[in-house]
């Protein structure tokens, strides 16, 4: 459903969007459907949250600055602009088209209240002096603002249970989006990893890490010193195991094995051999 408003030629041609926020999206279609009066419209919510989502998370990968280095690389810029525009005015476009004026107001709250976060995380950030651990609960509250604007529409015990199952779920997603940085050669100053290192490593080190174009080489040999892989996955292990207990703790069997099912890329990953060898 999101395909259509997303797979723009001049956004393929000239850069690339964020990743889809799948997880997030699936557990909130789950969840609105456990509720008779969202039921009827939980695809439609679902798809206006994740456009948004992904408008948000475009924008926030535009360039500092307009020092642009080619035209290939303004252009980039310039799509980037204007496909997180694009993606915001479907939210507003389809939510009042189906007469939902309630929900643009939650979610445009929603989105206050996340920009607001980032604001907060993106100063402390500045001062580079962020525990990693501080930087990975940030984010995880900055990720969760939209999805979290559907809880007074939950009924119960749904809207209990629900912002809780949605935090582990979020980790879990960060923390797979972070064991793929390096694979991806990604910048990694917006990470864990980064803040991590950050607080351990000798001041050489950091001096290598804070350069505008760091070496990749290099920033994976410390990514291996430093035996990142095997700190993410145990985190992701910790966190996996919460969110089964969470889950299989729940009175709704059904709903909970749809849960876990959505959960399986943790799971996948943990059992990996690559996964077994970097620990």
């Amino acid at each position: 459903m999101a395909t259509k408003y997303m797979n723009y030629d001049m956004i393929q041609k000239y850069t690339e969007l964020p990743q889809f926020p799948e997880i997030r999206t699936r557990i909130l279609y789950a969840f609105l459907n456990q509720s008779n009066t969202m039921q009827e419209n939980s695809e439609l919510f679902s798809l206006v949250t994740s456009l948004v989502q992904v408008g948000l998370e475009t924008h926030d990968s535009v360039s500092i600055t307009n020092e642009a280095k080619d035209i290939r690389t303004a252009r980039s810029r310039q799509i980037k602009v204007l496909a997180g525009d694009y993606f915001s005015a479907c939210f507003y476009s389809l939510l009042a088209k189906s007469g939902h004026i309630q929900l643009i107001g939650a979610l445009a709250e929603a989105i206050c209240e996340a920009n607001r976060l980032k604001l907060t995380l993106y100063e402390t950030m500045k001062t580079l002096k962020m525990p990693a651990d501080e930087y990975l609960k940030q984010s995880i509250e900055v990720r969760m603002q939209l999805y979290l604007a559907f809880t007074p529409f939950m009924q119960s015990p749904m809207d209990r249970i629900w912002p809780e199952i949605l935090r582990l779920f979020t980790q879990g997603e960060l923390l797979l989006q972070e064991v793929g940085r390096m694979e991806k050669e990604q910048p990694i100053l917006d990470s864990w990893s980064f803040w991590y290192l950050l607080q351990h490593t000798s001041k050489e080190e950091r001096k290598l890490m804070q350069v505008e174009e760091p070496d990749q080489g290099k920033l994976r040999s410390l990514w291996m010193k430093y035996k990142i892989s095997a700190q993410l996955y145990q985190m992701l292990l910790a966190t996996s195991r919460q969110l089964q207990e969470k889950l299989h703790n729940l009175d709704l069997q059904e709903f909970s094995k749809e849960l876990l099912s959505i959960g399986e890329p943790f799971v996948l990953y943990l059992s990996t051999p690559k996964a077994l060898e970097e620990i």
